[in-house]
């Protein structure tokens, strides 16, 4: 007998990826604490005991959505960092802002981190999670780009926690403004065009005044 249903077709290795968007499709329709695994399950297509083969709950299905979205974008600032601070830090400043607004400018890339940021009162686990394995890896490459800027004379010397929020402010701001505080007459932007001008209001700002700057 031939079966022909979506399920019997359905590698194994696929199932994962499959249950995350079915997840956070629920997720964004029904907020994070009210979904049940129940739901997510059937929109996956699965049984309930099938989904929790992959996935432990409904925490450990948002936590992997994070790696696949901000977890990865927090990665690559880290990775550019490295590669970059100290042969040309404003160049691997513009890399980074680019790479990071023109994600995080893509709702279906944000729509987990912006979950997170929605539910982190509720639920201080997952802010505790987003902390580590996203904002402070960000903060990280952006403070190595920072002293490794200011070591070399591209940068001035400037307040450390001011510096970071400066840098990693517009990409946060970016992503609530193009999705979740956006109006039908906004105006279009290009991620990339956008990152450069936030990158030559900053970077002019931490560039030495004169020697005793420097």
């Amino acid at each position: 007998m031939t079966v022909s249903t979506k399920t019997a077709r359905r590698r194994p290795d696929e199932r994962p990826d499959e249950i995350l968007t079915a997840a956070l499709e629920v997720f964004s329709e029904k907020g994070f604490g009210a979904a049940r695994v129940e739901d997510i399950a059937k929109r996956a297509g699965l049984s309930k005991g099938a989904v929790y083969l992959y996935f432990e709950s409904k925490d450990a299905m948002l936590k992997a959505l994070v790696e696949q979205s901000a977890g990865r974008i927090a990665n690559a600032a880290s990775t550019l960092s490295l590669m970059g601070a100290k042969d040309d830090p404003e160049k691997a400043y513009r890399a980074i802002l680019k790479m990071a607004l023109t994600a995080l400018s893509d709702p279906e890339i944000s729509a987990a981190p912006r979950l997170v940021l929605g539910e982190a009162g509720r639920f201080p686990e997952l802010a505790q999670f987003y902390r580590k394995r996203v904002i402070d890896v960000g903060r990280m490459a952006m403070a190595h780009l920072i002293h490794t800027g200011r070591k070399n004379g591209h940068f001035r010397n400037v307040a450390d926690e001011a510096a970071l929020l400066a840098f990693i402010g517009p990409a946060v701001a970016q992503m609530m403004l193009s999705t979740v505080f956006r109006l039908d007459d906004d105006p279009e932007l290009d991620p990339g065009d956008l990152a450069d001008a936030i990158a030559d209001i900053v970077l002019n700002g931490l560039k030495p005044r004169s020697a005793n700057d420097a």
